[in-house]
This record gives structure tokens, sequence and C-alpha cells, in this order.
């Protein structure tokens, strides 16, 4: 569906069902160079199972409009505004990797709006390789191959995905295709720049969970947990066999750590 934010045009997927002022809202925020279709299992899960559902697609990503927001402060405060254009007093907000970034900064300056919190591939600082970096700058389709091979457990690159005819190398890959010049390297730098998670995390002031793959390898167990010991009263969940893109490699074991907080 289609709203307005800032008189331009924002998507938001609803996993199939309209909202419903009476249920409680679930956010749902994707990573660099990615949109809503990143957390289309989970979407449709939860939107069959008491929530309003909004995964969004952040400006210039999907079928948003620009301009791109250049930092993950910025687009913790669009998300601010979708939330009141979307008429929610306040959600959960469940971010992955950049995601994560802009929902943790969200609940640290939004009190008020956040009901519950859950970081999905997420690390702080996240720092992003110099290789990759040049790489996404040049719109370099290395970029995506980098991505694709490092954020991809080494058993989900062979096959076996939960969800029979997924292709999960091919639809990591595809998706980042997706996405317009320059918004890999937007999205990269705002993660790269990004200083206050450390802060923000002291902050928060809600339930939380950091939700991470076992074989993670740009976000790896050990950052996230380091990010989660800052959070007060944070629960983490380490996903046996699943790398950084663990909603398309472990769908139902996303969704069941997402229930230990909703």
């Amino acid at each position: 569906m289609d709203i307005q934010v800032r008189n331009k045009k924002a998507f938001v997927a609803n996993g199939g069902r309209a909202h419903d002022a009476a249920l409680p809202w679930l956010v749902f925020v994707h990573g660099a160079a990615m949109d809503h279709s990143a957390w289309y299992l989970q979407t449709r899960y939860f939107a069959y199972h008491g929530f309003n559902v909004a995964a969004v697609d952040l400006p210039g990503h999907g079928r948003s409009e620009g301009p791109l927001v250049s930092t993950i402060g910025g687009m913790a405060d669009w998300l601010a505004e979708l939330l009141d254009a979307l008429g929610a007093p306040s959600a959960t907000i469940a971010g992955h990797s950049m995601g994560a970034l802009t929902a943790l900064d969200f609940a640290a300056r939004y009190p008020s709006k956040i009901d519950k919190l859950a970081l999905l591939g997420v690390a702080n600082p996240m720092p992003v390789g110099q290789p990759l970096l040049d790489a996404a700058e040049a719109d370099d389709h290395a970029a995506f191959d980098m991505i694709t091979l490092f954020g991809l457990a080494k058993q989900s690159q062979l096959g076996g995905n939960p969800t029979p005819g997924l292709w999960m190398s091919g639809c990591v890959t595809r998706l980042q295709e997706e996405s317009d010049a320059g918004v890999l390297f937007n999205d990269f730098t705002a993660c790269n720049n990004y200083q206050d998670g450390e802060e923000a995390a002291a902050a928060v002031d809600a339930g939380s969970i950091v939700i991470v793959g076992a074989e993670d390898r740009m976000t790896a167990p050990k950052s996230a947990r380091a990010l989660a010991a800052q959070i007060k009263g944070a629960e983490v969940s380490i996903i046996p066999g699943s790398g950084h893109m663990m909603m398309l490699e472990t769908p139902d074991e996303v969704i069941a750590a997402l229930k230990k907080i909703l």
C-alpha cells in the first residue's frame, strides 16, 4: 500500500491483511540496498497472528520515492513520520542490519513510539570493509557478489531452503540488483558513519531482543552479544546454521525468536 510521508510516496507491505485500529503495530525495516520483500515470510505470518504489519521501503528503495536519506538518524526520523502517517501511536520495530541501526536509534530518541525492539544482524559500530565500500561507490556488481557470498551461511549457498523452489543466493543478489545506482553506497556510508550506537543502546527502555545467525560473517555473534549487553534486559537469540540473511535462510527460526518478545 502507498502512503504519503514528507509529501512523497512511501510503500509499506501489510502482509496481505488490511490494518485494524484495534491491533498493535509491528514495523519491519530492511537493510542496505534491499526493500520490504526481504521480510515477506515474516510479514505474512504476523499479519495473520494478531498484528498490523508494515514492512517499509525506506526512501529511494523499492517502491518508495526518493530522495535517499544519508544518515541513520535521518532514517529514524523518517520512520517516526511514517508511523504518524499510518496512524500508529507506537509500534514494535524489527530492523535488519542497516535497518537494525535505524530501529535502535529510533527506539532511543522516540521512546513514546516504541513498544518492543528487535535487532537482527546487528553490530555497533557497523564498519564496512574498504573493498566493499569502494565497489559500492563505483556501482560495481562485485559489491553485490561480496554481500551474497559473505551474507549467507555456507549451507544456504548449497540449497535446502525450507521454502520449496527458493534460491537464496539468487534472491539476495537479485534483490540488490533491483536497487538504483548509488543506493548501496549511500546505505553503507550511513552504517559506516553511525557513531551513536552505544549512547542509543543505553537509552533504550523497551523489551528488546538481538537476533543473529551463528554463521554471520558480516555482523558476528560476538559483536551482536556486545551490543545486547548495552541494552537493559535485552535477550539474545543465536540461530544455528544461519548467516546474515536470516529472514530468508531460517524464516521459521526468526519468527520464533520474534515471538519471544511479542
